[in-house]
């Protein structure tokens, strides 16, 4: 389980990238580079990485899904996630 302040500051950078995305997009478009340096690091989506939204685990994230494999097999086995079973053969 990720620390709760790495949780908080993962949806904090996704809050700022959301808030100065209009305003990135039309300094890009003007080509005004020195402005664009003025804003913010985190309001940038590559800073953004994707964690599982019931752990906040930062790898084997399923994209599909929006939770990491561990919860992902521990929710399908319970049968949580419809149209997912376990393959037998």
């Amino acid at each position: 389980m990720a620390k709760e302040s790495m949780k908080a500051r993962e949806r904090k950078r996704q809050r700022m990238v959301e808030n100065y995305a209009e305003r990135r997009a039309a300094l890009k478009k003007a080509g005004d580079y020195e402005a664009l340096q003025k804003i913010p690091r985190n309001a940038s989506p590559v800073r953004l990485h994707n964690r599982c939204q019931l752990s906040g685990r930062p790898k084997g994230y399923m994209r599909q899904f929006g939770i990491s494999r561990i919860n992902f097999r521990e929710m399908a086995l319970a049968g949580l996630i419809p149209g997912i079973k376990k393959t037998s053969w």
